[in-house]
């Protein structure tokens, strides 16, 4: 291990703050010659797993924590305070020790955001009483209440501060130091120091990371204006101080903190103290009501016995090779564990299809599935069409099925509803999703950060091709004249330089189009939440893959504007000509159809 570690990190998932990728951070550090490191991103956890997965694959120990909000009162407090702040909070570093701190810590995230949202996502100190096992704390940045009154050279306010952590800590509370350069952390310093002798808090120093490289200074300035919706030259803002807010190397942490020797030792004490598995490739089905069969309620034959009257709708004559391809495939997803993920499925589909809500044919590998023919889940043959289960369940890849559905788009709520009054409101969300900055994005955001004319702007923009995978760096290669203003311009120069440093940052959180989880319990023992302050949707945290990785139930559930159309012309043929024409049975043959 190290002899000093970063415990204070953000990444572009702390939005429009940080201007470093987790790979970009994994690459300095490896670079430095460091193992280890934390990530504590702005209020959320949405890197958890994208950061767990890339530290464990590059033989780097994860740290996982957050840097919270705190409200001065209650979270649910909705007002400006005294000195006319609208925010009415502070900072506060949590880093998590063990499992039951990963879980405490997922229960205060998603509660800033689902209860305590005004302007950031608040907690409170009641709420830190109650979930605080597991975590370590320490007192954060400028913005930190212990450090904000430190710096103000008040220090009655500061230690009664510091009093009420430790009270609520322990020893698991530190004193953060930090030195960016910045006077105020200079001022602070003498009386943390003098709190930390008087009340026996350890101290533990910190660099406040937002990018990697310390040249990369300018462009996360930009990019903090970006999230400010200011221009560069705008003097009515705030700033971080220029150059100081990169993953500094040891030998120059040691430099800054060389009077804190103790504060630097603290940063191992703390690293070795947080040690948390998040256990990959566990599956984490919700429970499927089954009826008794037999006197026996066993998922696998319930399933089998649902396929079995289903083969009997569907097939006018059972011949051994159907009967075999069945049984084949009821066997793999018994070997797999499966079976429930079926019911799951069969079940909201059947629902769909017995209240009128229009539902599609199938799509993608799962129609290969004479299973879910039977079930009901889709309907095309696949022994007609000889198409291949093993494309859609292969016991040599062990991998959760994903099957995509199809609803009208007037009934995909009503089945979203459906699942929840089923499984528990507090089992089903949506999922996240992340916009990030394309190559065309970016150029537009840092044009107009940096004050550029808009038609300057817009033309550089526009010589980028149209390609939601085009990269700067291959616009250039594709177009010469891009090249050539580039080459010879030092403004357009500077500001593709910009670009290409921010290009595919997170930008911003979303509702995924489609995807639907469903945990077994409350999606809190699972996944943190998020709330989001535009539209009121609830997700998880996690995307779409992250929730993969957990061993979660995830669905598609895709609102499809066709199956409406169809639905509603079907409706006006019944209506006009008194015919009812069932779309599933319409022969692909004919040359009319």
């Amino acid at each position: 291990m190290s002899d000093f570690i970063h415990l204070h990190n953000h990444t572009d998932y702390s939005l429009l703050d940080a201007a470093q990728s987790i790979d970009m951070m994994s690459n300095r550090l490896s670079d430095i010659g460091m193992d280890t490191i934390a990530v504590t991103e702005h209020g959320n956890l949405f890197s958890l797993i994208p950061f767990y997965k890339n530290a464990i694959s590059n033989g780097i120990k994860p740290i996982l924590g957050c840097e919270v909000y705190v409200a001065q009162g209650k979270h649910t407090d909705r007002h400006i305070d005294k000195n006319g702040k609208k925010w009415n909070y502070h900072h506060l570093l949590l880093l998590v020790q063990n499992e039951i701190g990963l879980k405490n810590l997922t229960q205060l995230v998603s509660i800033g955001y689902l209860d305590g949202f005004y302007y950031k996502p608040r907690i409170d100190k009641d709420l830190i009483r109650e979930y605080n096992e597991g975590l370590i704390c320490t007192s954060g940045c400028l913005a930190g209440e212990v450090n904000h009154y430190a710096s103000m050279d008040n220090y009655e306010e500061a230690k009664r501060a510091a009093l009420e952590y430790q009270e609520i800590f322990g020893e698991r509370f530190y004193l953060e130091v930090q030195n960016h350069g910045i006077d105020e952390e200079i001022k602070s310093h003498k009386i943390l120091l003098k709190l930390s002798n008087e009340l026996g808090i350890d101290l533990v120093a910190t660099n406040d990371n937002h990018y990697a490289f310390e040249e990369h200074s300018d462009s996360h300035d930009i990019l903090f204006c970006c999230g400010m919706g200011k221009e560069r030259s705008d003097t009515n803002r705030l700033s971080y101080a220029p150059r100081q807010f990169y993953i500094k190397t040891q030998d120059e942490m040691h430099q800054l903190f060389k009077d804190f020797p103790n504060a630097m030792e603290n940063t191992l004490k703390i690293a070795e103290s947080c040690n948390v598995d998040i256990p990959m490739g566990k599956y984490h089905l919700p429970e499927f009501p089954i009826p008794e069969i037999n006197g026996e309620a066993d998922s696998n034959k319930y399933l089998r016995s649902i396929c079995m009257d289903g083969l009997k709708d569907r097939y006018s004559d059972i011949t051994p090779e159907i009967q075999s391809r069945l049984d084949y495939e009821l066997d793999i997803i018994k070997k797999m564990g499966f079976a429930g993920y079926f019911l799951i499925t069969q079940d909201f589909v059947n629902y769909a299809k017995s209240n009128n809500i229009p539902v599609g044919p199938g799509r993608g590998s799962a129609v290969g599935s004479i299973v879910s023919y039977c079930a009901g889940i889709t309907d095309l043959d696949p022994l007609k069409y000889n198409l291949l289960f093993e494309r859609f369940l292969n016991a040599d890849r062990i991998s959760m099925p994903d099957i995509d559905i199809d609803f009208c788009v007037d009934g995909r709520s009503k089945v979203i509803d459906y699942i929840k009054e089923k499984y528990g409101k507090k089992s089903v969300a949506q999922i996240i999703t992340f916009g990030t900055m394309k190559a065309k994005s970016s150029v537009r955001d840092v044009g107009r950060v940096m004050g550029l004319p808009y038609g300057q702007v817009d033309t550089i923009a526009k010589m980028i091709p149209n390609d939601p995978k085009m990269t700067l760096e291959k616009a250039m290669k594709l177009n010469k004249d891009l090249k050539e203003s580039y080459d010879n311009n030092s403004t357009i120069k500077e500001m593709i330089d910009h670009s290409m440093n921010l290009e595919g940052m997170h930008r911003h959180a979303a509702t995924h189009a489609a995807g639907i989880v469903i945990t077994p319990g409350e999606l809190t023992d699972y996944v943190p939440l998020y709330k989001n302050p535009s539209t009121g949707d609830i997700t998880t945290q996690a995307d779409m893959k992250s929730v993969e990785d957990l061993g979660l139930l995830k669905m598609d559930f895709l609102g499809l504007r066709n199956l409406t159309v169809i639905d509603k012309t079907l409706k006006i043929i019944k209506k006009r000509h008194n015919q009812e024409i069932d779309i599933s049975k319409l022969e692909l043959d004919d040359k009319k159809v």
